[in-house]
C-alpha cells in the first residue's frame, strides 16, 4: 500500500524520480521520465542500463537520458518492510533542484522536513507510513515507532483514516490535542482515480497562531485600505447632479441623459463649448454610478506633453528611460482601477496613443512603459473635447474606430446662449457662493446690470459668468447693489459710466431728430413734413422755434 500512497505522491514532485533496488531492477517512477516510452519494459530496460552503467556517486551529476541532459543525484533509504537499501535517482534540469544532505532520512520525510512541515500519510486503511519529525514531536511520540500504527493509536480525535476511506477533503478543520486546538487539513491521495491513501498536514499548532495571523491580516487589509482611501480621496469626484444649475428644456434634457449614463457602465463622450461644465457632468456621473467608491482620476490631454503622456497614463518600470524614478511608477490607469478616468480634451491626444487607448477600450488591460507583461484594470472612461471629432475624423486626425468606442453614450452640453432663461439663476447661485467664501455682504443685483447680463453673449459661457459675479463682488463696495459699472465693458458696451437721463429728455431729444431728418426727406416742405409727423402745421412751427430748426 505504500508503494501506491508513494505513486500518487511522486507524480505531484517537478523533478524525476527513479526508485531501483540494489539489484537495479525499478520499483517505482513518476511519469516525467516514463512519459516519453510506449512500452514499460523498454523504459526498465533504460533504467536498469543506466544504474548499471553510472552507478552515479550521491552528489550532483551531469547525465544524459533518454536524450535529456541534466543533473542525476543517488540517495539510499532503508524503505518498506525490507531489511536492505533501495536507490533513489533525482531528475532535474536545474543544479539546485534538491538542496537535500546525505542522511538516510526518507525522501518525502526529508523534504517535508526541509520544508517545516507537519504531516502525516495513511494508507487506505488508516495505517500510518510518513510521520514527519516536526509532527512527531508536536505529538510528543516516536516517529520510527509509529510507523505501521494505527492513526488513531498516535494522533488523538483524528478523521484521517476517515478522509482515506471517503476521499472527502476537509480543510481547515479544528482538531482537540493536548488540551488544545490545531488548525489541519486532510487531503485524499488519489492514482488513476482510485483512492489509495490520505496526507494531513497541519496549518497551525494552535488556535493562537490561527487568531495571530487573523491579525496580521486583518492589519494589513486595514493599511491597504488606508492606502487605497488616500488615493480616492486626492481622486473624487466633488460634484454631484445638485451642482447642475438650470431649469431650461434643453439644460433638463441633457441632465437627464447624464442621469442615465451614470446607471450605464458605457463609456461617455460629453461634447461642448469651453466652459460649458462638461467635467462638473463626468463628476456627476461617476458620483451617481456604482463606481462611487472608485476613484475619480482626472486627465487633461492637452496639459500632458506627448513624450510624457504614455507614462503618465499607463505608469512605467524602473530603469525604462533617463530619469526614470526608482521603483518604477503607477499610471492613471492603474490609480482608476475599480473607478473611472476622465479624459479631458481628448481632441488633442496624439495619434500613437489614439492607438493605445483603443487597446485598453477592447483588451481591458495596459502595459507599463518598460514592461514585457500586461496589467488587467477595470476602468470606466469619460472622456470631454470642445472640438468636432467627426471634422477630425474625416482629416485623419482623430481615428474612427477609437471615436465610436468612446461615444457609445454622448452628451452635448448646450452653450449658455442656449438657455438664456438659466443665467438668472446661476447669477443668484455664484452671487450667494462668492459672497460665503469673500465674506462679503451685497445688497443683491439692480436690474440695470441683470439686463446687461442676460443679453450679453456669453463666448466662455458659465466660466465667464461665474468669473464675472466674482470680479463684481469685488468691485462693489460692502452693502451696495452690483450694478453696471462693476462689469467689463464687453459686457455693458459702456466705455465710460455717465448719469442717467430723464425721460422728458430722451423725449425731447428723440423729437427734434425725427422733425429734423422728416423735414430733410420732403426737402423743407413744412405741410408735408406736418401730414406725415401727424400734427398740424401750427404745432410744427411751434416745435422747429423751440428746437431751433
Amino acid at each position: 500500500m505504500l508503494t501506491e500512497v508513494l505513486r500518487a505522491l511522486l507524480e505531484k514532485l517537478p523533478i524525476g524520480i527513479i526508485i531501483t533496488r540494489p539489484d537495479h531492477s525499478l520499483v517505482l517512477s513518476n511519469s516525467l521520465l516514463s512519459k516519453d516510452y510506449t512500452n514499460e519494459e523498454q523504459f526498465k530496460l533504460q533504467v536498469s542500463r543506466l544504474v548499471h552503467e553510472s552507478l552515479v556517486p550521491a552528489v550532483n551529476t551531469p547525465f544524459q537520458f533518454n536524450g535529456r541532459k541534466g543533473i542525476v543525484r543517488k540517495e539510499v533509504a532503508r524503505v518498506f518492510e525490507e531489511e536492505y537499501n533501495y536507490y533513489f535517482f533525482f531528475f532535474s534540469n536545474n543544479n539546485d533542484f534538491l538542496p537535500m544532505d546525505h542522511s538516510e532520512e526518507f525522501l518525502f520525510k526529508d523534504l517535508s522536513e526541509l520544508a517545516d512541515e507537519s504531516m502525516v500519510v495513511v494508507d487506505t486503511e488508516g495505517y500510518i507510513q510518513i510521520l514527519t519529525r516536526s509532527f512527531a514531536n508536536f505529538l510528543g511520540v516516536d516517529p520510527e515507532r509509529s510507523i505501521g500504527k494505527h492513526v488513531t493509536e498516535v494522533i488523538e480525535n483524528t478523521r484521517m483514516h476517515i478522509v482515506a476511506k471517503t476521499g472527502k477533503l476537509e480543510v481547515a478543520e479544528p482538531q482537540k490535542i493536548k488540551e488544545d486546538y490545531m488548525i489541519a487539513t486532510r487531503s485524499p491521495v488519489l492514482r488513476q482515480g482510485k483512492i489509495v491513501g490520505a496526507v494531513g498536514k497541519v496549518l497551525f499548532n494552535n488556535v493562537e497562531q490561527l487568531t495571530a495571523l487573523s491579525k496580521r491580516i486583518n492589519s494589513l487589509h486595514n493599511e491597504l485600505h488606508k492606502s487605497k482611501g488616500i488615493i480616492n480621496a486626492r481622486n473624487k469626484a466633488y460634484y454631484t447632479f445638485d451642482h447642475l444649475i438650470g431649469k431650461s428644456p434643453v439644460f433638463i434634457e441633457v441632465n437627464n441623459q447624464a442621469r442615465k449614463a451614470a446607471k450605464s457602465e458605457s463609456n461617455v463622450l460629453i461634447l461642448g463649448e469651453s466652459g460649458t461644465g462638461k467635467e462638473l457632468f463626468a463628476h456627476a456621473i461617476h458620483h451617481a454610478s456604482r463606481r462611487l467608491m472608485g476613484a475619480f482620476v482626472k486627465v487633461n490631454c492637452a496639459a500632458i506633453p506627448a513624450e510624457l503622456i504614455e507614462s503618465e497614463l499607463f505608469g512605467y518600470e524602473e530603469g525604462s528611460f533617463t530619469g526614470a524614478k526608482k521603483g518604477g511608477k503607477i499610471g492613471k490607469f492603474e490609480v482608476a482601477d475599480g473607478g473611472t478616468i476622465f479624459l479631458d480634451e481628448i481632441g488633442e491626444l496624439p495619434l500613437h496613443m489614439q492607438v493605445k487607448l483603443l487597446r485598453v477600450l477592447q483588451e481591458k488591460e495596459i502595459e507599463r512603459v518598460g514592461a514585457t507583461n500586461t496589467i488587467h484594470v477595470d476602468v470606466r472612461i469619460i472622456a470631454a473635447t470642445n472640438r468636432n471629432l467627426e471634422e477630425m475624423v474625416a482629416n485623419r486626425e482623430f481615428r474612427l474606430d477609437l471615436y465610436y468606442r468612446l461615444k457609445v453614450m454622448q452628451l452635448t452640453i448646450p452653450s449658455l446662449k442656449e438657455r438664456t432663461e438659466d443665467i438668472k439663476i446661476l447669477v443668484y447661485y455664484f452671487l450667494e457662493k462668492y459672497q460665503k467664501l469673500m465674506k462679503k455682504g451685497v445688497k443683491g443685483i439692480n436690474e440695470q446690470a441683470m439686463h446687461l447680463l442676460c443679453q450679453y453673449a456669453w463666448p466662455g459661457n458659465i466660466r465667464e459668468l461665474e468669473n464675472t459675479i466674482e470680479r463684481a463682488l469685488n468691485m462693489v463696495d460692502e452693502g451696495k447693489y452690483l450694478a453696471p459699472e462693476h462689469f467689463p465693458r464687453e459686457i455693458t458696451g459702456f466705455k465710460n459710466t455717465f448719469p442717467i437721463r430723464s425721460l422728458a429728455q430722451v423725449i425731447e431729444e428723440t423729437e427734434r431728430r425725427t422733425i429734423s431728418e422728416c423735414l430733410s426727406m420732403m426737402d423743407g416742405n413744412k405741410s408735408e413734413t406736418a401730414k406725415h409727423l401727424g400734427i398740424s402745421r401750427t404745432s410744427l412751427y411751434e416745435k422747429m422755434n423751440k428746437y431751433r430748426l
